[in-house]
């Protein structure tokens, strides 16, 4: 049982991080689309997530707005993935 338990617990953390990766990567296409929010220094930054998440500064285009919803729902179901990772490890319990 708990040999299944990990084998399951490892490939459901694949799973997330694919998830959560395309939601970064979606987060860095808005930017590049969105004035305010380009990389002008030419230095390496991190993805500003909060503000894509929250349409501040985000351009108001549809296309832009379209790849906001499709990172919100990847960032919905990473979510999600770990609500339901907790209930069944409270199922489960692996000893």
């Amino acid at each position: 049982m708990q040999t299944t338990f990990y084998v399951l617990a490892g490939i459901w953390a694949l799973g997330m991080l694919i998830v959560f990766i395309q939601a970064i990567r979606l987060s860095y296409r808005i930017e590049k689309r969105s004035p305010d929010l380009v990389n002008k220094n030419g230095v390496p930054q991190r993805a500003q997530m909060f503000h894509t998440v929250t349409n501040w500064k985000v351009a108001k285009d549809a296309e832009t707005q379209e790849l906001r919803r499709r990172m919100n729902v990847l960032l919905l179901v990473n979510l999600a993935g770990f609500i339901l990772f907790w209930i069944g490890f409270l199922i489960l319990k692996p000893n």
